[in-house]
């Protein structure tokens, strides 16, 4: 369906679509969002959603949004503040309201502005018939009322069952507002409800009905438009973290050459992970959903042991429980990748809200000398490229490793443009094949700690391979032969070379890239995880001021990239934004002597480039004062 109005262009738009759980807000998101990206707009969605599978109906606790930012440039964040708020009921507009600038569009669901609804949020009177919503641009229309007349010919279903499809009602409007295509929409309606062929219909009516609402009502002056972002040739999807994480495994270990097995247990927002891999049995790839985290993690050391990439996927809480078989992985020396999608915490915390608390956890939450590299992605699509480096570390270095993603790059989605197999780098494993040593009467024998000389490595040994028989278990081994060792100088020594090998890996990765165009910048906005958005969005605004800020993003945390040192001391201030209370500042204070200044957040949501930018203007306006 396409408009006759006469439209205006815009060069970026946030939409925050928000509404009570059961309201379908984010289908509604997600749908709008795969509409937009095959427009060709750059994006990035923030879905927002309660942790309870069903809060009470009309309540602020129950309140599930998604918020979605199209443009036709490069854009790095959700947004700070919607232009456009679909408030589908009291609770959504009252949850909201405070995000919303003055001056931007309110579209609100007057059906659900009952005495009952309003008292549910402590309105004692309707906002739509006072002064509390006069500095903004509302519509107050009866969507449900609307919808339902809209599917007036459908006696199959009940009422109840056409209310349902207000959200697809809203979803034609904005589509209708914003010039979106609906067709992509209804081949989805189609695929999701072929079955019921009434549900099919009636969903594709109140679809239709919301576009041609937009299209006929004098309520909305014009559509607008955005147009496609400038983007590189080559082949684009919209894709989430947490897919993009599950791409980057099955790659990782296909460029190993071995067999891909999870061992999991499903924990919010990892779950996603274990469903997404449960599809790629046909690319060698093993799921085992586990009936707890231990046998989880337990699953994935034993695959790893008979030769496979073993991954295990958690939240914080999930984590300390595996922290024992992690640290058994440390002592055997065997390729494990644990996906640590962090949320709020402590305890069961904010289990649907997002967080980077966890960056000691996976730094030292194990017991004795126990270390283990850690990497954290900086965007949704880049969850692909970070998992993929996991499994080559893993591999390569026989060890295992963190991949720090979080809430909102899990859940969040972008524009991904999917590379050509070809062009990933490989990194095929060697496994041992045959004894490497003698005895002391000259026969065959495997030392399983003899060790490369460039990576520290030892031999990947399969179980079943003859003459390859070694000892396996938690307590001190050989440095050479592999037997149980009491020894204090074998410890020591196994101690200290365990950490070498973890240490090398600095070799392998590269040095800090610092981006300071014009080379004499005196602050530093250093990141890692998914501050990576928002740092650098509130660098450029500064920029855009003619000021001069450098920015640098980490995704090795364990180990530091060599030059990390050299890059902190060359600027008088270092400002690390992060969503804790300043554990990778913690850790560069004490390893770099430096006096960072760490600027927190544990609301639960990602930092606003607004505020970003102002503690960086601060800090300029102290070097300069």
């Amino acid at each position: 369906m396409s408009s006759t109005a006469t439209t205006q262009a815009k060069d970026r738009v946030i939409i925050r679509f928000a509404g009570d759980s059961g309201d379908g807000m984010q289908l509604t998101g997600d749908r709008f969002t795969a509409d937009s990206a095959a427009l060709g707009n750059d994006l990035s969605t923030l879905p927002n959603f309660p942790a309870e599978i069903r809060a009470p109906q009309g309540t602020i606790p129950g309140v599930s949004s998604f918020q979605l930012h199209f443009a036709s440039w490069d854009i790095l964040t959700p947004g700070d503040a919607p232009d456009v708020l679909v408030a589908m009921n009291p609770a959504a507009l009252k949850a909201n309201l405070a995000d919303v600038p003055r001056g931007a569009t309110i579209i609100v669901n007057t059906d659900e502005f009952s005495t009952r609804n309003l008292k549910k949020v402590g309105w004692a009177t309707s906002p739509l018939d006072d002064d509390t919503l006069e500095s903004w641009h509302v519509h107050a229309l009866p969507l449900t009322s609307i919808t339902v007349e809209a599917l007036a010919e459908f006696d199959s279903l009940t009422r109840k069952e056409k209310e349902r499809a207000k959200n697809m009602f809203a979803l034609g409007l904005l589509s209708w507002m914003y010039s979106r295509p609906i067709t992509a929409t209804e081949d989805f309606l189609t695929s999701k409800f072929g079955a019921k062929p009434d549900i099919l219909a009636a969903n594709l009516a109140a679809l239709r009905a919301g576009w041609n609402y937009g299209e006929t009502t004098e309520d909305f002056a014009v559509p607008f438009t955005v147009a496609p972002a400038p983007t590189p040739p080559g082949t684009y999807r919209n894709i989430t973290g947490n897919s993009a994480l599950s791409l980057g495994l099955v790659a990782g270990a296909h460029r190993a050459g071995r067999p891909l097995v999870l061992g999991s247990y499903p924990i919010t927002p990892a779950s996603d992970i274990l469903h997404a891999l449960s599809g790629y049995k046909r690319h060698g790839v093993t799921t085992v959903q586990a009936e707890d985290e231990i046998a989880g993690i337990g699953v994935a050391l034993g695959a790893s042991f008979g030769g496979a990439v073993g991954v295990t996927t958690t939240s914080g809480p999930g984590v300390a429980l595996k922290s024992e078989t992690i640290g058994l992985a440390v002592s055997l020396e065997l390729p494990l990748v644990i996906v640590d999608v962090q949320r709020g915490g402590p305890s069961t915390g904010l289990p649907t809200k997002t967080e980077q608390s966890d960056l000691l956890q996976a730094m030292f939450g194990r017991n004795g000398e126990s270390p283990v590299p850690i990497i954290a992605p900086q965007t949704s699509a880049d969850c692909f490229d970070a998992a993929l480096e996991a499994v080559r570390i893993a591999t390569v270095y026989r060890t295992p490793v963190f991949l720090l993603s979080d809430g909102y790059l899990a859940n969040g989605s972008e524009p991904w443009q999917v590379p050509q197999v070809a062009d990933l780098p490989t990194f095929p494993v060697e496994l041992a094949t045959e004894p490497n040593a003698t005895d002391a009467k000259g026969n065959p024998t495997f030392h399983p700690y003899v060790r490369d000389e460039e990576t520290l490595a030892r031999p990947w040994a399969v179980p079943g391979t003859p003459g390859l028989e070694h000892r396996i278990g938690g307590i001190e081994k050989d440095a050479v032969t592999g037997n149980i060792s009491y020894d204090p100088d074998n410890h020591d020594l196994m101690v200290r070379t365990r950490q070498a090998k973890v240490d090398k890996i600095a070799d392998s990765i590269g040095d800090l890239e610092v981006d300071d165009p014009s080379g004499d910048a005196r602050v530093l906005v250093l990141g890692w995880g998914s501050t990576y958005g928002p740092n650098l969005a509130a660098v450029r605004r500064l920029r855009s001021a003619g000021k001069s800020v450098a920015h640098a993003h980490l995704r090795h945390l364990n180990p530091f990239p060599a030059n990390t040192g050299e890059v902190l001391a060359r600027y008088e201030r270092v400002i690390v934004p992060e969503m804790n209370l300043g554990q990778l500042a913690m850790l560069l204070r004490a390893k770099y002597l430096v006096d960072v200044r760490s600027h927190t957040s544990v609301r639960g949501l990602p930092f606003k480039v607004a505020d970003l930018a102002e503690v960086i203007d601060a800090a300029l306006q102290e070097v300069t004062a």
